[in-house]
């Protein structure tokens, strides 16, 4: 049980990148040109996705989902930030506090189930290819969609309510560049075992679960893969997956590695740095990587600028 004051604490201080000051400039400006590109990229995905008539597939379904999630995750979290870096009042309300952790909460456990239902998808189209347009109806597309997002209601409520119902008596400094369940565990002056084992089980559910479906499908469609007689076959096959296996790894490893390391080997700077590459590195990556070799969507950007009813006087490139 940890000791504090008396007093109770009506706002936090985040400290961000304090220790890299004489930097904070040029980290506002390159974060700030990332999280530009992380919008423009996933708000230029969802739009062409939902326009073009060729891309109504469970796929690009999919892909629009995690588009606007990486919107609500990054809008959520760096705004903050940047401004931080300007700023010399660094403090941020209790209520606005948990607001952050909130919504972090809610689009971090949907990212996780939208990648596990693409995985899905993908394992459908590969390994049963005659039967995909019936097991990937449009029903079972809104259901899964919809499970996703309604996932990470009761994942940001309880674990919200759990941590803001918990007493901080100071110091009011979180080591964190966002309001983040483990930098403010640390700030709590009571018992906290409670809110550790749920925490961990939570955890397993949200992480573990998807990740074990996610490589049993993985497995599946690399044996699907080696299977097929035609390399030409097996090259369209692997390539269609691709994009989703760079993303996984990307989001999985960081996640992972942010909140199942060893405390005593992973110092607060070294998690500020894994939590900054999936709140704002994967969300900029994430429409690069599914559209730099996706023909389809370059199809589809190409047909929308030539459409004089969309953009008039746009009829040449």
């Amino acid at each position: 049980m940890k000791e504090g004051n008396q007093s109770h604490v009506t706002e936090f201080i985040l400290l961000s990148f304090s220790n890299l000051r004489e930097f904070q400039v040029y980290l506002f400006m390159i974060s700030l040109v990332i999280y530009l590109i992380a919008l423009m990229g996933n708000s230029l995905l969802v739009l062409v996705s939902s326009v073009d008539p060729a891309l109504q597939t469970p796929m690009y379904y999919f892909l629009r989902s995690l588009s606007l999630m990486d919107i609500g995750c990054t809008t959520a979290i760096i705004p903050k930030m940047l401004t931080n870096f300007l700023s010399k009042n660094q403090n941020i309300s209790f209520g606005g506090c948990a607001a952050q952790m909130y919504f972090s909460c809610f689009f971090g456990a949907l990212e996780y189930w939208i990648l596990t239902t693409m995985a899905y998808d993908r394992h459908a189209a590969i390994c049963d290819p005659f039967r995909y347009s019936v097991i990937m109806n449009r029903e079972l597309c809104l259901q899964l969609a919809l499970a996703s997002w309604l996932s990470g209601i009761p994942v940001a409520t309880v674990q919200t309510t759990m941590m803001f119902t918990l007493p901080f008596c100071g110091p009011n400094v979180i080591n964190h560049f966002f309001c983040d369940s483990p930098p403010l565990l640390e700030l709590v002056c009571t018992d906290t075992f409670a809110f550790e084992v749920y925490d961990a089980i939570e955890t397993v559910i949200i992480l573990m679960l998807p990740f074990g479906f996610i490589t049993v499908s993985c497995i599946l469609i690399l044996v699907t893969i080696l299977k097929m007689y035609s390399a030409k076959g097996r090259c369209k096959a692997f390539s269609t997956c691709l994009a989703h296996l760079i993303v996984v790894s990307l989001f999985f490893e960081a996640a992972s590695l942010t909140y199942f390391r060893v405390k005593s080997s992973c110092t607060p700077e070294s998690k500020k740095q894994l939590s900054l590459s999936y709140t704002l590195f994967t969300p900029m990556l994430n429409p690069l990587i599914y559209s730099l070799k996706n023909q389809e969507v370059k199809g589809a950007l190409k047909r929308i600028l030539l459409n004089k009813d969309i953009f008039p006087g746009s009829g040449k490139l």
